[in-house]
Order: C-alpha cells, then sequence, then structure tokens
C-alpha cells in the first residue's frame, strides 16, 4: 500500500483503523506504521500533549530507536525556534509543513539538526501536520521520508488531505475522552465512565444509548434534546450538521471529512460548546463495541479554549464579544471560520480582534495564541521554548 497506489478500498480500511484509536490509543502504534507505510515513509510521530503538567496523552512512534529520539531532543531549541518562526504565518492548520518546500536550501545546509539528525539516516524529507492547538493541548503528526524515496510529492499531499481530518477527529476524540488507553470493556462501563457526553445513534438519528452525562444534558434540554427519540441539537445549524454527519457515518465514514468534527451546539452569546462525531461503522474495535451504532456523538463544553480567553479577558479588560473570538481562535480557527462560527461578519471578526491587539499590547495572531496559552509575557520578548505542532493560526 503506497500513496501513489492506494485503492478506495485501502483508503478506507486506513480510515477505519484510525477512528478505532479515538476509543483505544493502544492501537496507534500498528495504525502509525500502516500511515506510514502509506506514503513510503521512513519514520512517523504522533503526540497529543497535556500542557498542564507535561503529561503525554498519546506518543507513539514508528522507524524510530531510542538513541535517535535522545539526539532529537538535543535540538529542540532550533526545531522549536524554526516552528516559531514558521507558524508565525502558517496559512491554515490544514497545510502540512514540508522541509523541502518550507526551509530554505541555505538553512537546510546549515541546520544543526539537519545534519545531525536527519542526513545520516538518509532522511531527505519531513511532513509535519498541525493537529490540534488549545490552552491545555498540542497534537502533532510528522512522517520523515528516506532519500531513496525522494521528497514528499503533490500527490503525497492530496492523500494526506483525504487522511488528516480522521487523524484529526481520532485525536480530537481522544482529547475529549481525556484518558490514555481505554480497555476493552463493556460499552456501558466504558462510556459511563467517561466526563464527557456520548450518545450512540441509528442512521436516522434514533439515541440507542447515552451515557450519564448525556442523559443530564438531555434532561436540560438547552443544547441537545430527544425529539421522538432522535437526537436534536436545539439551534438549527447544529442539526443540519449534525444529520449530515450521521448521515455521511453510515454511508461511508471515509466522506465524512470535517463534517461534524466541531459542531458549535451554542448560541453567538453563549461560550461555544462542541459536538464531535465518531463514524462506527467501519473498524474492528468500533463495530464489535456497539454494531447497531453508526455514529457515536462527543459532547461536551471543553473548558480549555475558554478557561484561556476568559484569562486574558479578565487581565486585560476584554469585552465578552472579543472573548469568544479569542476563544475561538485558540480553539483552532481562522479569522473567516469564527466569524461565521459566531454569526457575524469577518470585518466585525477582524475590529475585536484588533481591539484585542490594542488591550493585550501584541501585534500578531500567532503571539496572541502563546499569550493565552501562558506562553509569553505581554511585556517582554518570548523566551519560551516552542512545541513542534505550535500555532496554527496566522495574523489576518
Amino acid at each position: 500500500m503506497t500513496a501513489d497506489s492506494l485503492s478506495p478500498q485501502e483508503i478506507s480500511k486506513l480510515i477505519g483503523s484510525i477512528y478505532d484509536c479515538a476509543l483505544d490509543p493502544s492501537r496507534w502504534e500498528l495504525t502509525l506504521d500502516e500511515i506510514r507505510d502509506a506514503f513510503h515513509g521512513l519514520t512517523a510521530v504522533l503526540h497529543l500533549n497535556d500542557l498542564h503538567d507535561g503529561h503525554l496523552l498519546i506518543h507513539r512512534t514508528v522507524g524510530m530507536e531510542p538513541y535517535a529520539l535522545d539526539l532529537i531532543a538535543k535540538h529542540a531549541p532550533e526545531i522549536n525556534a524554526r516552528f516559531k518562526y514558521d507558524l508565525a504565518t502558517w496559512p491554515s492548520l490544514g497545510e502540512p509543513h514540508l522541509i523541502s518546500r518550507h526551509l530554505p536550501p541555505a538553512y537546510v545546509e546549515n541546520s544543526p539538526y539537519i545534519q545531525e539528525c536527519l542526513k545520516p539516516h538518509g532522511i531527505c524529507d519531513v511532513m509535519t501536520y498541525f493537529l490540534l492547538h488549545t490552552s491545555t493541548r498540542l497534537a502533532g503528526l510528522a512522517l520523515g521520508r528516506h532519500e531513496r524515496r525522494g521528497v514528499f510529492t503533490e500527490r503525497d499531499l492530496e492523500v494526506g488531505a483525504l487522511l488528516l481530518p480522521h487523524v484529526r477527529r481520532a485525536v480530537t476524540i481522544s482529547n475529549a475522552l481525556d484518558v490514555n488507553a481505554i480497555k476493552h470493556v463493556r460499552m456501558a462501563q466504558l462510556l459511563d465512565g467517561l466526563r464527557c457526553a456520548v450518545l450512540l445513534t441509528d442512521e436516522r438519528g434514533a439515541i440507542l444509548y447515552a451515557n450519564r452525562s448525556a442523559e443530564l444534558m438531555l434532561r436540560d434540554g438547552d443544547l441537545i434534546q430527544s425529539v421522538c427519540g432522535l437526537l436534536r441539537p436545539t439551534t438549527p445549524l447544529a442539526a443540519a450538521e449534525l444529520r449530515a454527519a450521521i448521515r455521511l457515518a453510515a454511508r461511508d465514514e471515509a466522506a465524512i471529512g470535517k463534517t461534524g468534527l466541531a459542531i458549535c451546539l451554542t448560541e453567538p452569546d453563549a461560550a461555544p460548546v462542541f459536538a464531535h462525531v465518531l463514524p462506527m461503522t467501519g473498524g474492528e474495535f468500533r463495530t464489535r463495541l456497539q454494531p447497531k451504532a453508526v455514529a457515536a456523538v462527543f459532547v461536551g463544553a471543553p473548558p480549555n479554549e475558554q478557561d484561556g480567553a476568559d484569562t486574558i479577558a479578565a487581565a486585560f479588560g476584554l469585552t465578552p464579544a472579543e472573548t469568544r473570538v479569542l476563544a475561538s481562535l485558540v480553539a483552532g480557527r481562522t479569522l473567516a471560520e469564527t466569524a461565521r462560527t459566531l454569526r457575524i461578519a469577518v470585518a466585525t471578526a477582524k475590529t475585536h480582534l484588533e481591539h484585542i491587539f490594542l488591550k493585550t499590547g501584541v501585534t500578531r495572531q500567532a503571539d496572541l495564541m502563546r499569550l493565552t496559552t501562558g506562553l509569553i509575557s505581554p511585556t517582554r520578548p518570548s523566551t519560551f521554548q516552542y512545541r513542534r505542532n505550535g500555532d496554527p493560526a496566522r495574523r489576518p
């Protein structure tokens, strides 16, 4: 299975393996190996970091010996500095960073990291995808290519674009579950032990199962409701997107793409609460857990982004509207996506952002994101050690 010969069936199978990892992160090694092989890769690394205590919720590598990881750690300051520089103006969360395309030849020739860590192993290119960035979480996926295969091509990027939304969904859901690994236990025990709300539905959206948190949310009725047994968000836009995501999950999980990855369930004047849809029709692990369900809907009011925005709001006197814009940006959205999510004009969102710049004393959106995550001070130059998947946002 290679990037230039992947059949639709092979892609579908790989996506199924990726989604199995959402509920059982211990499966990442095998799936990561499959992803690496799909790109003729030599190495692959996936990580999900808890920024509060530095704990790695997910850290999987294939094709890398321990001494190689130690050597990379030695060159972390250079790697961090370069990503900080590049990501300050990064176009979008969906575009990967490639050594072959985004680093000047002179830099490559003089880089201790590239010359000492990559070149001796014949690695000629590294492609890094930025999966998740909030005030408490960082996640990324990186693939290394050996010189005998050459640098990553447009075809590789096309396949990467197909797989990226599914990897991001799996990592996002693992983050929402806040677990290191889920053991093979009965479904009810597994789901009832989770803090976030989880609902299993059939292809019509009929609720087959709701864990304790979901039952409380349904009983409250502010965000989601059971209408004749069907799961319905209270806002029309969210209801439409959820129906579309469940239909796609039932027909072809490989086609779901970004649909249902982050459905905003709240009104524009409220702190955002998101739902994430996980297809359940493919994959050996998911179908064994609940064969009748076509989708698992994870709902939670993630405090991560909002907490960071609220902290900045209190410190710098942001208005509620400015705080909502900041929280959306910290969640990884572009300014245009933020405007659409909050149902305001792009010009209005830009005005709010300009006011945030003035109040916080930073001049770039990238620095604003790092300020919100507590990585820099607003009154002095940055001295933090930048992490590999860093900030996906850009200054408008």
